[in-house]
C-alpha cells in the first residue's frame, strides 16, 4: 500500500493537518458499497474505521453489527439491547430500502454511483441559450482590477493531468461548450496549483483538472439551463464567477500509479448534498481523499467552495475582472 498523508480536520472546517507516512484507509467491503447511502427522510448509512453506521441524525449514531445476509444489529454504545436493522436491495444489488423496526425507509437518490455522469435536463435547448449568450454581454465593472495573466497550467508542470469535461459530453448538460480542452489560471493561482501538485507527488498522488478558466458566456448558459432550484450549484451570470475571472478551478486527485482518479464521496458537479465539502457520509477512504485534496490546495492559498468539494478559489479572486475569451483565442505561451 501507497503510505499517503493522514488527515484531521477541525470542527470548523477551517484547520486540516497532515502527518506523513500513515497509510491511507482501507477501501470498506465490497458487500457495504450498496448499502451506503441516505434513506428517508434525513436518515444515513455510511462507513467509518471499518464499521458500518446507522446515523439517526446529526448527533445520534448507532453500530451495525451484521447477524446475517443484509441484516445487522443496530447496537448504541454503553446500551444494552438493540434494533434490527434489514435492507432490501434493489434489481441494480443497491439497497432500495431500510427496513428498521416497522419502519420502511426507501433509499434517496443522491447523483449518480460507479464512475456515472450526473445529467439535468436542460430548462431550454442548449442551441438556443448558445445563440443568446453570444449575443450578450459580460455585466460592467467600474472599478480597476489586475491585467489579467492567463497561462496553461500544463506549461508550468506537464504532470498535472487533464480532463477537462466542458470539452466533451462528460458533463452535467451532455453538451462540448469549450472547443479545446484546456486549462487557464491567472498566473499566481497557477504556480499555486504547480506546487500543491508537487506536495502531493510524494504521497503518490497528482492533481486532475476538470476545469479552470471559464468564459463568461458558458456560466450565462449554465445559469440558464438550470432549474432555479438547483443553482447552488451555478453561478450567476450577473455577478461572474470565480470561473471567470482565471481565479477558480476544479479539480480531484489521481493515483500516479495507475493515473485513475480516487474516488470521492460523491461525483463532479453532482447536484446533491454530497458535494458538500464536509457531508459526513459517504466511506471513510472517499472523505479521506477529499479532505486530503482540501489540505494540499488551502496549504497553497486556495480556499473550498461552500457547496462544492472539487472548487477551490484563489484567494486574490476579487482582484480580476470577468474574462469572456475562448481558449482558441488565448495566448499558448507560459
Amino acid at each position: 500500500m501507497v503510505a499517503l498523508a493522514a488527515i484531521t480536520v477541525a470542527s470548523t472546517g477551517a484547520t486540516v493537518a497532515a502527518r506523513a507516512q500513515v497509510p491511507a484507509p482501507q477501501a470498506a467491503p465490497a458487500g457495504w458499497r450498496g448499502l451506503i447511502g441516505e434513506y428517508g427522510d434525513g436518515t444515513m448509512v455510511l462507513e467509518r474505521a471499518g464499521r458500518l453506521v446507522l446515523r439517526l441524525d446529526s448527533v445520534t449514531e448507532r453500530r451495525l453489527t451484521p447477524v446475517g445476509r443484509d441484516r445487522f444489529a443496530a447496537l448504541a454504545l454503553g446500551v444494552p439491547g438493540h434494533a434490527q436493522v434489514r435492507f432490501a436491495r434493489g434489481t441494480s444489488g443497491n439497497a432500495a430500502a431500510l427496513l428498521l423496526g416497522d419502519s420502511v425507509l426507501l433509499r434517496r437518490a443522491l447523483g449518480v454511483d460507479d464512475g456515472a455522469v450526473f445529467r439535468i435536463t436542460p430548462l431550454r435547448p442548449v442551441e438556443e441559450l448558445q445563440r443568446e449568450a453570444d449575443a450578450a454581454t459580460p455585466p460592467a465593472e467600474p472599478q480597476s482590477f489586475r491585467p489579467s495573466d492567463l497561462v496553461e497550467l500544463g506549461s508550468l508542470d506537464s504532470t498535472i493531468r487533464l480532463d477537462i469535461r466542458y470539452a466533451g459530453t462528460r458533463n452535467f448538460l451532455g453538451t462540448p461548450f469549450y472547443a479545446e480542452a484546456r486549462a487557464f489560471l491567472q498566473r499566481p493561482a497557477a504556480e499555486a496549483v504547480a506546487r500543491a501538485h508537487r506536495r502531493l507527488a510524494p504521497l503518490g498522488l497528482g492533481l486532475l483538472i476538470h476545469d479552470a478558466y471559464r468564459p463568461w458566456s458558458v456560466t450565462k448558459m449554465f445559469w440558464d439551463a438550470t432549474p432555479p432550484a438547483q443553482r447552488d450549484f451555478v453561478a450567476d451570470p450577473a455577478r461572474g464567477s470565480r470561473h471567470n475571472r482565471g481565479a477558480a478551478l476544479d479539480l480531484t486527485l489521481f493515483l500516479l500509479s495507475s493515473g485513475e482518479p480516487v474516488e470521492m464521496p460523491g461525483g463532479y458537479d453532482e447536484f446533491s448534498r454530497r458535494s458538500y465539502p464536509d457531508y459526513p457520509g459517504g466511506t471513510t477512504r472517499q472523505r479521506w481523499y477529499r479532505d486530503l485534496l482540501r489540505w494540499a490546495m488551502e496549504a497553497e492559498g486556495f480556499t473550498v467552495f461552500e457547496s462544492e468539494w472539487w472548487h477551490f478559489d484563489w484567494k486574490d479572486w476579487r482582484e480580476y475582472g470577468i474574462g469572456n475569451e475562448a481558449f482558441e483565442k488565448l495566448r499558448r505561451s507560459p
